[in-house]
């Protein structure tokens, strides 16, 4: 496991490295002072990242939201005082697993592993979610279609349905795409 460590602290920084690279299959790679976690991820490709707080922020919680904005990736905060607002921020923005107090480095390994495969169920979930979405609304132009059909060739729901499929079948195309075609065709849709 890669972890990404971004951490204001530098001696804390140093001294969770040192802990957490006692454990032979985990590398610790530190973010720079100043970096940006966007570009951080992007230079190192982590598996996982550790942000480490002293007291809450939110630049971190924008780092973070950029991040997960355009590189989703598994995200752990650590903080020193509990804040149930600041809380409900950083999941908004991307945190998987938002933890208060200090933990013994022996202890972070679990929440790291428990972050990750939450980010990974959670990334499941939302690419059913696209498909599902995509599936309805190809749906949605397939019906759009139809009725459309029904209207000018005066033709039955089946008939409509079944020229839809003869079409797609004829041209090796999906039936959504000769759906929209129709639609474009017929002045239904935008091109």
């Amino acid at each position: 496991m890669k972890i990404l460590l971004a951490d204001d602290d530098a001696d804390r920084a140093a001294y969770l490295a040192r802990a957490l690279r006692r454990d032979g299959d985990i590398s610790v790679v530190c973010a720079l002072p100043g970096q940006l976690l966007h570009d951080a991820v992007a230079l190192h490709a982590p598996d996982v990242v550790l942000v480490d707080m002293t007291r809450p922020d939110r630049d971190t919680l924008e780092g973070v939201r950029q991040l997960s904005g355009s590189r989703p990736h598994p995200v752990v905060l650590f903080v020193d005082e509990d804040d149930p607002a600041f809380m409900e921020e950083a999941i908004a923005a991307g945190v998987c697993s938002y933890n208060v107090g200090s933990v013994a480095p022996a202890e972070v390994r679990p929440v790291l592993r428990a972050a990750v495969a939450l980010f990974h169920r959670h990334e499941q979930t939302r690419a059913a979610l696209s498909e599902a979405e995509a599936r309805l609304q190809e749906r949605a132009l397939i019906d759009r279609a139809k009725a459309m059909l029904i209207r000018t060739r005066r033709c039955s729901e089946p008939e409509a349905y079944r020229w839809l499929q003869r079409q797609a079948m004829a041209g090796g195309r999906r039936l959504a795409d000769v759906a929209r075609a129709v639609l474009q065709t017929n002045g239904e849709i935008a091109p």
